[in-house]
């Protein structure tokens, strides 16, 4: 294996692979982190780098969903802005009503004709 990590999604994964391994008589070596686990030494190397592994994980996410807090306190939510702003619906429904079809109006007002039928859907005036 080139790379611990790559092995397992968690920890207990990681364990369990190596443990399933283990009982089919295979030996587990990682050539980056010189891991063996046929050997003792070589089994607390494997659960010390696979405990750091899951901390390093943990505290990315945590960070992620502090950041995320964060921003939503300053009032920004994620994603992408809408392509259908309130100005371009109102035009668009200016259109549809003068007699044009929703592709057309979608051509109008320079979006796509699933925006905006979405947009329509969404917020039926």
């Amino acid at each position: 294996m080139c790379k611990l990590d790559r092995l397992g999604r968690s920890l207990p994964h990681l364990i369990e692979t190596v443990t399933e391994l283990a009982k089919r008589g295979v030996g587990f070596r990682s050539l980056t982190e010189a891991i063996d686990t046929t050997t003792p030494g070589g089994r607390l190397v494997f659960h010390i780098f696979g405990a750091l592994g899951q901390f390093e994980r943990d505290l990315i996410q945590e960070r992620t969903r502090a950041g995320l807090a964060a921003a939503a306190a300053r009032g920004r939510k994620g994603g992408r802005k809408p392509v259908v702003t309130e100005d371009k619906l109102r035009r668009a429904r200016e259109h549809i009503a003068k007699g044009l079809t929703v592709r057309e109006a979608a051509m109008r007002v320079k979006v796509g004709k699933t925006a905006l039928y979405e947009a329509l859907t969404v917020d039926p005036a």
